[in-house]
């Protein structure tokens, strides 16, 4: 897997004081196996051009902290909509006369759709770049949202938001790929961390905010409100995001005719190019992990006002929202120490080798991922059993959110890092994965829960954590061996069809 390399005279362990700022890496895809077999350090061959250091200082610490911000209310208000209708699913479910089971699914199908429409977005951006990507569908989202409000039916109701849902993960692709345009792969950890702050505080406090609104008014206000908002993230993407990518691909087609340009576009946003990275047993394990991560996410917060509120005996969507609370604040919280603890981890062990080999930073989410499972196990069965109250499920419901924002800052950044020039089509790719899983898992909760209780489902959900868990700990092993072997064998495909 083609990597930032440096010339074929350095050496592995003989990097430049400096090369932690700049971003250069070694990742390489091919190796000198003799001279290692020797004694010797391997040498890494320069199969892929450099990404200028200038590209990085293009904007100030100031402006890429402002454009942060606003990307991480984009995701927010993408991630928000997910979950903004748990609270408020009895309400919907008795004006449109159906169950709240049908409505979940109107959730389900709107993270499905958070899963698949990656597979577009992501490259599209690489072709025609971040920002028009991003105006568009801030516009789409607002007027789906508005038509959301008014909607008439159960059906219409299923129709436009599975609609929003297209337009919204845009604009959560988006913030990871500027990211990977304005930060050196050294400082993205932190940089994601506040960023994916907004996309995971989104799910909890989606519930939040729709129970305190139908506590008093019509669930409708839920949509209003959710416009207001994307009114608010067109206007900032209009004036603050500019573009950020480096080179769009599209611009490597002046001159074709319209009718090979369009082919050319067409097989650059294939779906199947996201789908293909998948070969990479790295980018499987990882995008497990994060699937691994949001299937707990969703099935906890899904179920909350059908489990929680019977259980300690809560009557109003208020009360139960409040549940919602807890995992919110523990991403915030999370936001301070997570994103800075992967790149911690990152330059501590470039001052052990020399030299940033990418899966380092998965250290970091290693043992969290193990928190996380252990926290899910007492969850469920302190609940099912009814030990501990409300006090021992708010403070579990809150170390599961910190530890959450300890994994993905580690996982997002290790997309962005593995394949320069491609980290929109790789983070699509995982994004696609972890969404699946929240869609299942939205969607099995509640018949599971009430078919094997909320104890074994907990259960299957560590069990899940624990394995994916395992696949982290092997990228960090092999996964280095992993890029190098399937490199080579496309590099000599390559070969061969160049000799054809």
């Amino acid at each position: 897997m083609s990597q930032l390399l440096e010339p074929s005279t350095q050496r592995v362990g003989q990097v430049p004081p400096d090369m932690s700022k700049q971003g250069v890496d070694t990742n390489p895809t091919s190796v000198d196996r003799n001279r290692e077999a020797k004694g010797g350090s391997p040498q890494v061959q320069a199969t892929q051009s450099i990404i200028p250091d200038e590209v990085f200082d293009k904007y100030t610490p100031r402006r890429k902290s402002v454009m942060v911000a606003l990307l991480s209310y984009c995701a927010f208000l993408a991630a928000i909509s997910s979950t903004s209708t748990l609270s408020a699913t009895p309400e919907i479910a008795a004006e449109f006369h159906t169950t709240g089971s049908i409505v979940n699914v109107s959730s389900a199908l709107y993270i499905l759709l958070m899963g698949l429409s990656p597979m577009v977005w992501g490259p599209l951006s690489q072709v025609i770049g971040r920002r028009i990507i991003a105006l568009v569908n801030a516009s789409v989202f607002l007027i789906f949202s508005i038509a959301t409000a008014l909607v008439p039916d159960i059906a219409s109701f299923f129709v436009l938001r599975i609609l929003t849902a297209i337009a919204g993960t845009s604009l959560i692709l988006t913030g990871s790929a500027v990211i990977s345009d304005i930060y050196r792969p050294a400082e993205r950890g932190t940089a994601t961390g506040w960023y994916l702050s907004g996309m995971l505080v989104g799910p909890a406090f989606g519930p939040f905010l729709s129970g305190v609104i139908v506590t008093f008014v019509s669930w409708r206000h839920i949509f209003w409100l959710q416009s207001a908002l994307a009114g608010v993230a067109l206007i900032g993407v209009y004036f603050i995001l500019p573009e950020t990518i480096s080179h769009r691909k599209i611009d490597d087609l002046q001159g074709y005719s319209v009718k090979k340009k369009a082919l050319h576009i067409m097989h650059m946003i294939n779906p199947w190019r996201v789908l293909q990275l998948c070969r990479y047993p790295n980018i499987l394990l990882t995008g497990l992990a994060s699937s691994s991560l949001l299937w707990n996410m969703y099935g906890l917060l899904a179920p909350i006002r059908y489990v929680l509120n019977p259980r300690y005996g809560l009557d109003t969507p208020l009360q139960g929202g409040l549940f919602y609370l807890c995992p919110g604040v523990g991403y915030f919280v999370g936001t301070f120490l997570g994103g800075r603890y992967a790149d911690y981890m990152v330059k501590e062990y470039i001052k052990k080798r020399g030299v940033r080999i990418p899966e380092d930073r998965l250290r970091s989410a290693v043992p969290f991922m193990l928190v996380i499972a252990v926290c899910i196990l007492i969850y469920g069965w302190t609940v099912e059993m009814a030990v501990g109250g409300i006090p021992l499920t708010v403070i579990i419901m809150f170390i599961q959110g910190v530890a959450q924002l300890f994994c993905f800052p580690s996982l997002n950044a290790y997309c962005l890092d593995i394949i320069p020039g491609r980290g929109g089509e790789v983070i699509a790719a995982n994004f696609t994965m972890r969404y699946l899983f929240a869609t299942i898992s939205t969607a099995v909760v509640l018949p599971a829960i009430e078919a094997i209780g909320v104890g074994w489902y907990s259960t299957i959900t560590f069990f899940i954590l624990v394995a994916s868990t395992g696949g982290t700990v092997l990228t960090i092993q092999y996964g280095q061996q992993w890029r190098e072997k399937i490199d080579a064998r496309q590099s000599e495909k390559t070969t061969e069809a160049d000799q054809v």
